[in-house]
């Protein structure tokens, strides 16, 4: 017997290690990316806790394509750390960029993870962006913006972008969506009247679940590249060669899609989903409310991409940048954690601004779902589509209105006339007695 057991014990130990074998020969064998002619230097906008997880696959890849140049610079904003923790080191002030080229490793945004040690941060712009070819955009475009005209005079003339910025502007003049890809596009566009050429800058756009965190300790993740870039002359697809510069096949796994517009705006108005979703768990509320508020949202998103967006393709809301990132964001991301924060203040009876709460709960990082919840409410405003978004609109009048965090289930239906215009006057009756039950 003893004999017997030792045998099937050792057919399960050979069994794991074979099946640890083929797994590692499938990881070597199932994807050979294709060569390409130009080479690419990268260069990454921004630090945070986002850029720095986006630059771990980014600087790994560079070091190891032939293609790529192997050092990625980092643009970070320069700011005065304190380390040491005063029992074991004495405290001390340094900067943040010396940290990282130091240390390989951002105290402040992404602690405790290891950063490549290619990845160069430059508190120096000009120096940062030299000759790019690829520009990676991840900081709050409020601060980008006025770097644009820097960044066009240092970088590669047929460079192109990738934006990872989650937010959406409401235009004034036009009364429509403003994309934050578009606004870079152009201030990174040569004109012939100032520049002696033409010629657009392209850029698109990566979003998906990606929680910072957990990309950077190596959580399988996925994303959504969205580009409608060129073959180049020399015959590289600029769109696959992009994609396999952000991809890491065993981690963080990036897919691409066409649909600039919808993958953006997706990327943006989940924020604004998930504020909601910490009102329902600062209510105390369960998982059941919590889905109906997702499905609910997940269908004002789409029909909201519709209403001021062309050529959005219905896929897209099943991309990782759609549901998935709904999903992420409800459950596990800043805006949730933040909308919960507000809502049990209020119900305690000491409400807290949303200016406070980033300040005291994100360690330096923006609150972006509560900016795009009250852009939305004023473009839906501004075209008299309010009734047609009741989540929309219910979750600005609690966080800007002072309407009860209670009152978030009042927004947790469609409209008669938006069943209506898509299903037929049978499925109308049937909404008007489940709405009003």
């Amino acid at each position: 017997m003893i004999a017997a057991v030792r045998s099937t014990v050792f057919r399960g130990q050979l069994r794991c290690q074979l099946r640890s074998q083929l797994r590692s020969q499938l990881r070597c064998f199932a994807y050979v990316p294709p060569t390409f002619s130009t080479p690419e230097k990268v260069a990454i906008i921004g630090s945070g806790s986002f850029g720095s997880a986006a630059a771990l696959s980014v600087a790994r890849n560079a070091a190891r394509f032939d293609f790529c140049d192997s050092e990625v610079r980092m643009y970070t904003f320069e700011e005065e750390i304190t380390v040491g923790d005063g029992v074991v080191s004495f405290p001390e002030t340094e900067k943040l960029s010396r940290i990282i080229n130091k240390k390989h490793e951002n105290p402040k945004y992404l602690p405790g993870v290891k950063l490549p040690d290619n990845l160069v941060s430059c508190p120096d712009l000009l120096t940062a962006c030299l000759d790019a070819t690829l520009l990676i955009f991840v900081m709050p475009f409020q601060f980008l913006k006025p770097l644009l005209p820097t960044v066009r005079k240092v970088m590669d003339p047929e460079a192109r972008g990738v934006s990872l910025i989650k937010e959406v502007h409401f235009d004034e003049e036009t009364l429509g969506v403003k994309l934050i890809s578009r606004q870079i596009q152009d201030g990174l566009s040569f004109k012939k009247e100032t520049d002696g050429r033409d010629r657009k800058f392209p850029c698109g756009v990566l979003m998906g679940a990606n929680i910072a965190s957990e990309i950077a300790n190596g959580d399988f993740s996925e994303s959504t590249l969205a580009t409608r870039f060129r073959v180049n002359e020399e015959g590289d697809d600029l769109n696959e060669k992009t994609r396999i510069i952000l991809n890491n096949t065993e981690s963080f796994r990036v897919y691409s899609i066409r649909d600039v517009e919808g993958c953006e705006a997706c990327g943006a108005l989940k924020n604004v989903i998930a504020i909601g979703a910490g009102f329902v768990d600062g209510l105390g509320m369960g998982s059941n409310t919590k889905a109906a508020l997702m499905r609910i949202g997940i269908q004002e998103m789409e029909r909201f991409c519709n209403d001021f967006l062309d050529g959005v393709e219905p896929s897209t809301f099943s991309e990782s940048c759609g549901m998935a990132d709904l999903i992420t964001t409800c459950v596990g991301g800043r805006n949730r954690k933040c909308g919960e924060i507000f809502a049990k203040a209020v119900i305690n009876g000491a409400p807290l601004s949303w200016d406070s709460i980033e300040e005291d709960h994100l360690n330096g990082q923006r609150l972006r779902g509560v900016k795009t919840t009250k852009q939305v409410h004023e473009l839906l405003q501004s075209q008299d589509l309010l009734r047609l978004y009741p989540l929309f609109s219910k979750i600005y009048s609690i966080a800007y209105d002072g309407e009860p965090v209670d009152s978030i289930i009042d927004g947790l239906y469609i409209p008669n006339e938006v069943i209506m215009t898509k299903n037929g006057s049978n499925r109308v009756e049937i909404e008007e007695v489940t709405t009003t039950a």
